[in-house]
């Protein structure tokens, strides 16, 4: 019998936890009454999730802990911290009439986005055990993904909603519930169809500067300091920002990797991956 080790599984089941409470806790809200308030505390939970979900993993790199038992752990987590919260989040901000075509337009969406994500996490997980056996692609896959990271997902997804909740975006923009939710809907599809596509994502855990270490720290500690100013005094703007951020800067590497062709060299990395329907 094969040992499983404690400690990551225990981070992993931290942010479990999270994502469950998230759900749990607006399932105990009126549909519509997800105020600010409610999804400003289910977002910081889903974050601390994202990060709980980022240390179990490298903490058992770091510890030659990895199991398959963890491996299997941190994927179930995903699907609900990551896959299941935000659409209930969603579904639960929206002041909707219950069978009403708004409704039903908002729950597809919900849907789209789970099942997606979900799928999204199969995939990962087969082609991780393969690549066990390749070298190579091992490597690659430590570069970028294919298709856009769960996590991310449920950050942009949550950033979005939380932004349209806020009381700095209501005080500039009025927006209807109708209008809130066929945007959400979109974007729920819009990510859904990201986490299953065969676009390249760059892995953050891969990042290296060709800079001077000096430098570099300070530069660190500047944008930190901003983002942590940020994130205590206009957190729904700033969690939009980097998440949003992340998509748009993969979207633009990988359209030029597109306009460069097969033949040039240039984000060779970025070519969108051929195999991802042979993966279902």
């Amino acid at each position: 019998m094969r040992r499983v080790h404690l400690v990551p599984n225990i981070i992993t089941a931290f942010g479990l936890a999270c994502g469950l409470f998230v759900i749990f806790k607006v399932n105990m809200v009126e549909p519509g009454e997800g105020d600010y308030q409610v999804m400003y505390t289910s977002a910081l939970l889903l974050l601390v999730a994202a990060i709980a979900d980022f240390m179990d993993g490298a903490l058992a790199r770091a510890i030659h802990a990895e199991s398959e038992f963890g491996f299997l752990f941190d994927s179930l987590a995903d699907v609900v911290s990551f896959g299941v919260a935000p659409s209930v989040l969603m579904l639960k901000s929206l002041s909707v009439e219950q069978g009403s075509w708004l409704s039903f337009l908002a729950a597809t969406g919900a849907m789209v986005y789970s099942l997606c994500g979900i799928l999204r996490l199969v995939r990962f997980n087969v082609k991780a055990a393969a690549a066990r056996e390749n070298a190579e692609e091992m490597k690659a896959q430590k570069k970028n993904f294919t298709g856009l990271p769960i996590p991310a997902g449920a950050a942009a997804f949550v950033s979005a909603n939380l932004l349209f909740v806020s009381p700095m975006f209501q005080h500039y923009v009025e927006m209807s519930n109708m209008w809130r939710a066929i945007i959400l809907t979109v974007v729920s599809v819009l990510l859904g169809y990201l986490m299953v596509s065969r676009w390249r994502f760059p892995s953050l855990k891969v990042l290296r500067f060709r800079v001077a270490s000096f430098p570099l720290i300070v530069f660190t500690v500047i944008i930190a300091l901003f983002i942590l100013y940020g994130i205590l005094h206009y957190f729904a703007i700033v969690l939009a920002i980097l998440s949003w951020a992340y998509i748009l800067v993969a979207a633009i590497l990988s359209v030029i990797r597109l306009i460069a062709g097969k033949k040039s060299k240039t984000l060779e990395e970025f070519e969108p991956d051929p195999e991802e329907f042979d993966q279902f």
